[in-house]
């Protein structure tokens, strides 16, 4: 499964700023040793649904512990029979695409 979350926390201490707190769950999903990618609006994890929901709870958890307030935003892309790898595949198919010139039905 490939998963998109966004932590933020709310009423915390801004002297660190919200950034602090992000790189805070970042350090865990990245400790976590799943395939992983951080862009501007979400962290991206792969890998099976047990080992993915376990390390994004880690995450809002270590968020939590300097927030009272933590929102979460999780999109999740589920496709059997594609259990790793499309981190990147699903990516590289549409530059794949982009290269060649092709569109829907070409």
């Amino acid at each position: 499964m490939l998963v998109a979350i966004s932590i933020s926390p709310s009423g915390a201490d801004e002297t660190g700023g919200v950034s602090a707190s992000v790189a805070d769950a970042v350090r865990v999903i990245r400790a976590s040793g799943l395939p992983c990618e951080t862009n501007a609006m979400f962290t991206n994890i792969e890998g099976d649904w047990d080992e993915v929901m376990a390390v994004v709870k880690q995450a809002v958890l270590t968020v939590a512990e300097t927030a009272p307030r933590v929102g979460l935003v999780l999109k999740a892309d589920l496709r059997a029979g594609h259990d790793t790898g499309q981190l990147t595949a699903k990516v590289e198919r549409v530059e794949e695409r982009l290269a060649r010139g092709q569109s829907r039905g070409q």
